[in-house]
């Protein structure tokens, strides 16, 4: 078929949509559910966490458990199969010292609604959330610059002694780290973006920390050379960056040579206090470039809550503010950038691409008796392009509490979002002319309501 043909073929097709194409909406498609109190096996967790009083039967601690739950970051697993990691565990250092950083697999049933354990080289189906399921991160190599919860006997200002097995493996835990983003290079090593620091952390496939880099201050706002937390455990000059500021989000360009990290939070030293960075690091020499961008925060927007890439210059944000369901006004949106594309202040264009308060979910997926579907979460942390044409989207439940739907233990909700402008993903040829021809009806559709 030669490309004349392939054209008329496409805007053939287009032109079949094109009577309802004023009418597209972005539309629930799958909506799966983990229950809050969803467990795996390990050391006894939450013997520092705090407790929600609307579930007392979810409150800590967890006697020989760890929450299987709290998903900050989203893979692409074998056989469908999604691998979802775990933040730092009850959201703040203090208190979790004794929650593993780990990252799961699950399998979601759309049609039965449900999400199961996977393992996690494999894909298949596993009976619970065991160890084939899953990696624990873990310092065995001794690469990190700073002592850590396996280091000490007891737990920090704890007279509670260390579990055995977080101190025989170097086991990382959450008063250790605060892994917020996860991707996998060509070499199946895995890069973390974390809070604390906050540091980008590189690990083997296994989870075994290889190295550690700290976040240079690209702009030089301040004294600190580099971006400093509070929670940071290298004291290296003045903080200026706010509490859980840190690495929320982190894309893999396309090409699989570049790293682009996005802090949560804005510098506490910029004037402007809408701007968060993102910063270039190159796998091969495994080293921040020097380039940044800008990413620039609604009027409604407080932070972020994940970023991936659709090619080398495109990438999906969430963006986020702390309103939910039963406090505030939830401001939860998708937002498509270019940084190809930048305004003089050095800002990527930015395009909304789903507002999560006002999805058209036609067969009341989630069975709430409503056909338009919200998504009122305050913390929202995982983004994924299934294809073209859709997105998979996740919050982090922040067990146990609760607020998001209802003060209850808020439960991990999967989506399945059917997009009304397909995002520029390459695909076969034949196809992406079709794309190409549905796409331009779709954009002048939309000039045409505004």
């Amino acid at each position: 078929m030669n490309i004349r043909t392939r054209l008329t073929l496409a805007l053939a097709i287009a032109g079949a949509f094109a009577s309802g194409a004023h009418a597209a909406q972005n539309t629930l498609t799958g909506w799966a559910m983990m229950p809050a109190a969803t467990f795996s096996d390990g050391p006894t967790s939450g013997q520092f966490a705090f407790t929600n009083s609307a579930s007392p039967a979810n409150n800590p601690p967890y006697v020989n458990m760890q929450p299987a739950q709290g998903f900050s970051g989203v893979l692409a697993g074998p056989n469908g199969s999604y691998q979802m990691l775990v933040d730092n565990g009850f959201g703040a250092k203090a208190n979790s010292a004794d929650a593993l950083l780990r990252m799961y697999a699950v399998q979601v049933n759309w049609g039965a609604h449900t999400v199961s354990a996977a393992g996690f080289g494999t894909g298949a189906a596993q009976p619970g959330f065991d160890a084939a399921s899953r990696i624990t991160l873990n310092d065995a190599n001794r690469k990190l610059p700073f002592a850590i919860v396996a280091d000490g006997a007891n737990y920090p200002g704890s007279s509670i002694a260390v579990d055995s097995r977080i101190a025989s493996g170097r086991l990382l835990t959450g008063a250790d780290l605060d892994p917020e983003s996860v991707r996998r290079d060509r070499n199946s090593n895995l890069w973390f973006g974390e809070e604390f620091g906050p540091f980008l952390v590189k690990t083997d496939a296994s989870g075994t920390v290889q190295n550690v880099f700290r976040t240079p201050n690209v702009l030089g706002l301040g004294s600190n050379p580099f971006v400093q937390s509070p929670s940071s455990p290298l004291v290296n000059g003045a903080v200026n960056l706010p509490g859980s500021g840190g690495f929320e989000g982190m894309a893999q360009n396309a090409s699989g040579t570049r790293l682009h990290t996005l802090l949560e939070r804005p510098l506490t030293t910029d004037s402007d206090q809408k701007r968060l960075l993102v910063q270039e690091f190159d796998l091969a020499t495994e080293a921040f470039t020097g380039n940044w961008f800008g990413y620039k925060l609604d009027a409604a927007g407080t932070n972020i809550g994940d970023m991936t890439a659709i090619d080398d210059s495109r990438f999906l944000v969430i963006e986020r503010n702390g309103g939910t369901g039963t406090s505030g006004t939830p401001f939860k949106k998708l937002f498509m950038i270019d940084s190809s594309q930048k305004d003089a202040d050095g800002f990527a264009k930015k395009t909304e691409l789903v507002d999560l308060m006002n999805i058209a979910d036609p067969n009341d997926l989630n069975d709430d008796g409503s056909n338009t579907f919200t998504f009122p979460y305050v913390t929202i942390e995982d983004v994924l392009v299934l294809d073209a044409n859709t997105v998979l989207v996740v919050n982090d439940n922040n067990f146990p509490g609760g607020g998001g739907r209802a003060l209850t233990s808020d439960n991990t909700e999967f989506l399945k979002i059917s997009l009304a402008s397909p995002l520029p993903v390459p695909e076969p040829d034949g196809y992406a002319l079709m794309l190409a021809g549905l796409g331009l009806i779709g954009l002048s559709a939309r000039r045409r309501i505004r």
